[in-house]
């Protein structure tokens, strides 16, 4: 008899995580060792200045890590990686919306908004390194903007 691994199993994992966050409200969402998450490059943008505090979503800092993370690489060129890596953030924002917006409805769409311009850039038919990076970049803005805004 075949005895299965209840951890092993990716959507089993999303869906306990997505529970917790139902349940306790938490807005950060806790690295399951997602594949590829360990060997992406570090910039100087990865994490948001320790000085400001949370938005009124909450702590946003592990999703502005990660769209730091692709900002590198789309900095690099690397459109494709970005495109799969993106996937993370994507993945991650979806798990949280409940625990999120009704903390501050306006900011989550304003968030949510700049999250999709990015999806959308780096999912293009044939994604432009500009806009890439013009989307990454106003994404990276609106979180510290949502920060600063306190």
């Amino acid at each position: 008899m075949r005895h299965l691994n209840f951890f092993t199993h990716p959507v089993v994992v999303l869906s306990i995580t997505a529970l917790v966050v139902l349940v306790t409200g938490c807005s950060k969402f806790t690295d399951t060792g997602t594949a590829g998450s360990a060997a992406m490059p570090t910039s100087q943008t990865t994490s948001a200045p320790q000085a400001k505090a949370a938005s009124k979503l909450g702590d946003l800092s592990e999703f502005r890590r990660i769209a730091a993370d692709v900002a590198a690489i789309v900095d690099k060129g690397d459109l494709g990686a970005a495109k799969t890596q993106i996937k993370e953030l994507e993945v991650a924002w979806d798990s949280a919306e409940a625990g999120l917006k009704p903390r501050a409805a306006d900011d989550w769409h304003r968030l949510d908004k700049a999250i999709d311009s990015s999806l959308s850039a780096l999912r293009a038919d044939v994604p432009n390194q500009t806009d890439c990076k013009k989307a990454m970049a106003d994404l990276l803005t609106t979180f510290d903007s949502l920060q600063a805004k306190l």
